[in-house]
């Protein structure tokens, strides 16, 4: 199936550097959010990636118009009427993707896949919410997504080839390269990162080592572009601890099990970046 129309559901973080990749690739856009007030925040988010691109010499100034002008934003989730791929990246919470699946699969047309960009969530449960399971897949984009140049692909059991091998196309397409995950709690580079970074916390919580002094050892003994602190506050310290709990409740295993110290900081608002107070201080 050839993908000529993408919908993206949520405009944040990751949703807008989806919405902007996609453009970029010459893709039609519509994005959605609950409010305008979100909508004009994350179009912002988009209009100022564009021109960092072009002040880096990565994007051409036509090419930044041509962009913008692919990209519709909306907060009616009938726009994706004629969809042919939609794209979910809302926050990383269970009832709240089904609520989405189920609304985005009564508007898409039939031919339509439905992906999501969970990073730890089931697709499989995300699937049964809706009338089309074959039709459903893992597409998970890194953060800053522009800049990222990788996407998990994750197919359950009910997802069909054809719509494994679309994802796929879609993905290269984009200037992404693929990896294939099983859908299990974290995918792979989750599975694989995690219990780094919970390990982190633990080793400052024993008092090892400060937040400075663990995040600049692994920054020059593996020679990585971050430490394990500002990845975790660059990615928000709410969303680190709800996929901890996930995977950990699966697993069952301490390597995944959240540090009291990461709850304490969700629990007093200290999320990181966004927040401009995490590990570090950004205010």
């Amino acid at each position: 199936m050839e993908i000529k129309k993408v919908g993206v559901v949520g405009c944040g973080l990751m949703g807008s550097g989806i919405a902007e990749v996609c453009a970029r690739s010459g893709y039609s856009v519509v994005v959605l959010e609950v409010n305008q007030q979100f909508l004009d925040k994350g179009m912002a988010a988009i209009r100022s990636s564009l021109d960092k691109a072009v002040n880096k010499g990565k994007l051409a100034e036509q090419d930044r118009a041509a962009a913008l002008g692919r990209i519709q934003g909306t907060i009616k989730v009938e726009d994706f009427k004629d969809c042919d791929l939609v794209i979910e990246a809302v926050i990383e919470n269970m009832d709240e993707k089904k609520r989405v699946f189920a609304s985005v699969d009564k508007v898409c047309p039939k031919h339509a896949i439905l992906a999501s960009n969970t990073s730890c969530l089931s697709i499989l449960q995300m699937a049964m919410a809706t009338q089309r399971p074959t039709q459903v897949i893992g597409m998970h984009f890194f953060q800053p997504v522009p800049v990222m140049n990788m996407v998990e692909i994750v197919k359950t059991i009910t997802c069909s080839e054809e719509t494994v091998n679309t994802a796929r196309d879609f993905s290269l397409s984009l200037g992404k390269k693929v990896i294939f995950a099983k859908d299990t709690p974290g995918f792979l580079v989750n599975r694989l990162g995690f219990p780094f970074m919970m390990n982190a916390i633990r080793i400052l919580e024993e008092g090892w080592a400060t937040v400075d002094e663990i995040d600049q050892a692994w920054i020059l003994g593996t020679n990585s572009p971050m430490g394990p602190f500002t990845l975790m506050d660059f990615a928000g310290l709410d969303t680190i601890y709800a996929m901890a709990c996930a995977m950990y409740d699966e697993f069952k295993d301490r390597l995944y099990a959240p540090p009291p110290l990461l709850k304490a900081m969700v629990t007093a608002g200290y999320l990181g970046r966004k927040s401009g107070k995490g590990f570090h201080d950004y205010k």
